[in-house]
């Protein structure tokens, strides 16, 4: 797709760090460089500002990806693009049947209104909860990953969104600051909202979760 879109050697293509590292790799592919700006840490999507900084004359290009169910604001993303002549691609997710995202969407509400000691999500317009994340502050007892060991203990599935940024990784090491990033990184939980839950499944999640929310404490 960069290729055809003229998009090679020489050029550089801002893309996210949070997320899967197929983006960075479709860039080095086409023979450009990858440089990575920070998300928006309630959409974990592109922060437009973050993306605007980023650039430079070598510029050919942004992928937008939209992440777990929440769409990044495009239209100024594509505003962005427009002012310095790029650009714009956008990698979705795989839609749902609508009566399936509806189910979802009952039980995002359900956890929202029970869940404590964790932040939830900002639903906002056109939220599809392909993954229900929630933020564990990592405020020293206990951090995201003894939360989840111990959600998991009490027979609750979860799994760490992404559990390492590509800016992070050997092949595409970069020295650049991306705070919304990290912290995403190291603090976001998916709990499951699959259609198939039942309200009793609903009910172990909220209450595995809640049993731990002293533990979030700040340690003295």
């Amino acid at each position: 797709m960069l290729r055809a879109a003229g998009v090679g050697l020489g050029d550089e293509v801002v893309v996210p760090a949070f997320g899967n590292v197929e983006v960075a790799e479709a860039v080095a592919m086409a023979g450009a460089l990858p440089v990575f700006a920070d998300i928006d840490p309630v959409t974990y999507c592109f922060d437009a500002s973050a993306v605007e900084a980023a650039l430079t004359p070598r510029t050919a290009a942004v992928v937008v990806v939209h992440r777990f169910g929440r769409p990044a604001d495009i239209a100024r993303l594509h505003g962005v693009g427009q002012r310095y002549g790029l650009l714009v691609l956008e990698q979705g997710e795989s839609e749902a049947p609508y009566d399936e995202i509806a189910q979802r969407r009952e039980r995002a509400a359900y956890l929202d209104a029970k869940l404590r000691g964790v932040r939830t999500p900002d639903g906002g317009d056109g939220h599809t909860y392909q993954q229900y994340v929630v933020r564990v502050p990592g405020n020293g007892r206990p951090d995201r990953d003894a939360f989840a060991r111990a959600v998991r203990a009490r027979g609750i599935e979860c799994r760490v969104p992404v559990k390492t940024p590509v800016h992070r990784l050997p092949e595409f090491r970069r020295c650049v600051s991306l705070p919304e990033t990290e912290r995403a990184a190291d603090e976001t939980l998916a709990l499951p909202v699959d259609a198939a839950l039942t309200k009793r499944d609903m009910q172990r999640i909220v209450g595995a979760c809640n049993v731990l929310g002293g533990l979030l404490q700040p340690a003295f």
